[in-house]
């Protein structure tokens, strides 16, 4: 007889001290709400990290970067990169981030460790088919692949 345990949870106390991962647990609960399905430090295309990116219900695909400071702000020079990536781009920042740094022309979140609010809509900028499609299974492929490991790290010492 094969017994099921529960997968553990983590305490509130587990959470990474590090601010950009206290907002990307508050802009996935947010997201989680919308019926997105979401991914953090996913990697588009070589070179580039996105904080995370989410599927809509409808497959429409977000990225969101979280910014701490200022100066994390101002170090990040690719992000515009991210944007032939996504249909609608947000920044998240805590509440007391100077939001005037943003760019309009993006979506703004508010965020902390537990939960997050969408401040101003991003416009969208529908993605071509096929990079949709190419897209949604390479995020698909991440996310199965990180379960995978979750389930049995040394597959994480193989090729793949």
């Amino acid at each position: 007889m094969t017994l099921h345990r529960p997968a553990p949870t983590l305490p509130e106390t587990a959470l990474p001290a590090q601010p950009g991962f206290q907002l990307a647990r508050g802009v996935t609960r947010l997201l989680i709400s919308l019926g997105h399905a979401v991914l953090c430090e996913f990697v588009p295309a070589p070179g580039l990290r996105v904080d995370a990116i989410s599927v809509g219900p409808k497959g429409e695909i977000w990225i969101i970067e979280c910014k701490s400071c200022a100066a994390d702000f101002r170090a990040d020079r690719k992000w515009q990169a991210y944007l032939p990536y996504c249909d609608r781009f947000f920044w998240a920042v805590d509440c007391d981030f100077p939001e005037h740094l943003l760019p309009e022309e993006s979506g703004l979140i508010l965020a902390d460790p537990y939960g997050a609010e969408i401040m101003r809509d991003a416009p969208p900028s529908p993605l071509a088919a096929a990079r949709r499609n190419k897209l949604t299974r390479d995020i698909a492929r991440a996310a199965a692949l990180r379960l995978a490991i979750m389930r049995d790290p040394q597959i994480a010492a193989h090729e793949l």
